[in-house]
């Protein structure tokens, strides 16, 4: 029935699939900080990278991650906050060292402020581990496309 729509799923033949093999030949470079460790590691997750010895591609992202307070009260308290990561990224074909994919991600969270200062600490961490992981699916869901069409 799919076939008479012209549309085809992107992950066919599962894990052996064409997508999901060029998906695990892409090398994800370094990416600084905290925020960077965890975009890092979801994005090496969901790309199943480590499963082709010889990579393919090179993922390079930087981030630009900002944590900014709204809602203040008359006594200039903060009574929210707003965390916002964007990822600037490049998928990089090994071979011949071309920018195939040139884009960008982005996500934000807001926070409420209350009078445990560890609640807050705990909720701010939890929305940078929320939007790494969704900056990585976007990312990979972007790349994955990307591949998809070249393969």
């Amino acid at each position: 029935m799919l076939a008479g729509c012209g549309l085809s799923p992107m992950y066919a033949g599962g894990g052996q699939g064409t997508v999901a093999r060029s998906l695990a030949g892409v090398n994800v470079s370094p990416i600084e900080g905290k925020a960077g460790w965890l975009v890092r590691a979801a994005l090496t997750d969901r790309l199943g990278a480590g499963a082709d010895a010889a990579p393919r591609y090179r993922l390079d992202v930087r981030l630009d991650e900002q944590l900014q307070g709204l809602g203040l009260l008359s006594n200039d308290a903060v009574t929210r906050e707003r965390r916002t990561l964007r990822a600037r990224y490049q998928l990089v074909d090994l071979a011949s060292g071309a920018i195939i994919l040139d884009a960008t991600a982005g996500a934000d969270a807001g926070i409420d402020i209350v009078s445990s200062e560890y609640a807050v600490i705990a909720a701010e961490q939890t929305a940078l581990e929320n939007l790494s992981h969704e900056i990585s699916d976007q990312i990979v869901t972007r790349v994955a496309t990307k591949l998809r069409k070249a393969g």
